[in-house]
């Protein structure tokens, strides 16, 4: 509701072997949390060059470029050089992920969005997961609701 999108998903998120649920749940809500038109899920870890998310414009030129995770101060520096608009979603605490944006060692270190979760919300989700899930998204006032099942989980995620 707060960007005003309001779509039905149908979409298969595969998990790489060594991802861990928390990862790909966080992969997935960063897609439905930044969903726009020709948002794609990337190779992630099995191509280790590519990101997790990204939207390219008509030309293949990235527009935004999504991480997962702790990225390191290099992979930071090397993607803001390589996309327009670059966030970073944290499935573990994103201190470390502040840290190397503070350290001046990354370009364009100030437009770089980190968004974090409550642990607690994020390992529910986890602990959720079967092989197909339906989730209804819902965020409003800066709130995040997710309904799996009978359950809705709430959340205010953070962003800076």
């Amino acid at each position: 509701m707060d960007r005003g999108v309001y779509e039905s998903l149908e979409f298969q998120a595969a998990q790489h072997p060594s991802e861990s649920d928390l990862y790909l749940v966080t992969r997935v809500l960063a897609y439905l949390l930044e969903y726009r038109d020709r948002i794609e899920f990337g190779r992630g870890i099995s191509d280790p060059e590519e990101p997790a998310i990204f939207v390219d414009d008509m030309t293949g030129i990235k527009e935004l470029w999504i991480e997962i995770g702790q990225p390191s101060a290099e992979r930071l520096h090397k993607v803001t050089k390589a996309a327009k608009d670059v966030c970073v979603y944290c499935h573990k605490g994103p201190d470390s992920t502040r840290e190397h944006l503070a350290s001046g060692n990354v370009h364009r270190a100030d437009e770089v969005k980190v968004v974090s979760f409550e642990q607690s919300f994020l390992n529910t989700l986890a602990d959720s997961l079967t092989r197909k899930n339906t989730w209804n998204v819902l965020v409003s006032d800066d709130e995040l609701y997710v309904t799996v099942g009978d359950e809705t989980l709430q959340t205010t995620p953070v962003i800076g």
